[in-house]
């Protein structure tokens, strides 16, 4: 078995990431922390994701990714479906045609998120969230992350128009904006 100090690409033996172990990108947006890449595993990429209070992902949609979520700590406002209308302002108040709305999102909730389907997720408490992140196929949502937490790093108000050229370029429609601090 491999662990993560002695990563090779093209090993046999699976992968054991110990606790606190990974590759860490961080700002003051978000914090993520690279478990598996696509060095390691041709189904997913998987993250440990800290959320901080008042970040908001913003709606989007993937036309070839698919996504799972699972809460670990704290409470999230998630989202996982086609809302009837959606406002380019929020999807805070999205309701679809079955009547799923936004839901609170408590540690042991999983969030599974198909191609084409829209998703958010915020953290409206005073307290930090952590998620288990999985996206399929790797490695988009590495490079995503790495570009996206460069622009970012220096905190302030997000660069929409950078987020929105850099989502395009990773198979991410934004349908509202990305919020934090």
């Amino acid at each position: 078995m491999t662990t993560i100090e002695g990563l090779t690409s093209a090993s046999v033996d699976g992968l054991l990431v110990p606790p606190g172990q990974g590759r860490v990108v961080e700002t003051p947006a978000q914090r993520v922390t690279f478990k598996v890449t696509g060095t390691h595993s041709r189904m997913a990429s998987t993250f440990e994701v800290e959320v901080p209070p008042g970040f908001d992902v913003g709606a989007h949609v993937h036309t070839r990714s698919e996504e799972l979520f699972y809460v670990l700590e704290g409470e999230l406002d998630v989202l996982a479906f086609e809302p009837r209308i959606r406002t380019p302002d929020s999807w805070k108040g999205w309701e679809s045609s079955s009547g799923n709305r936004v839901v609170r999102a408590t540690p042991g909730t999983v969030i599974v998120v198909p191609p084409g389907c829209p998703h958010a997720f915020a953290n409206p408490t005073d307290t930090p969230a952590k998620m288990f992140f999985q996206a399929s196929p790797p490695p988009d949502h590495e490079r995503y992350f790495e570009e996206l937490l460069e622009i970012l790093r220096d905190g302030g108000p997000p660069d929409q128009e950078a987020i929105e050229a850099l989502r395009l370029k990773y198979d991410i429609e934004q349908l509202t904006p990305l919020k934090h601090g």
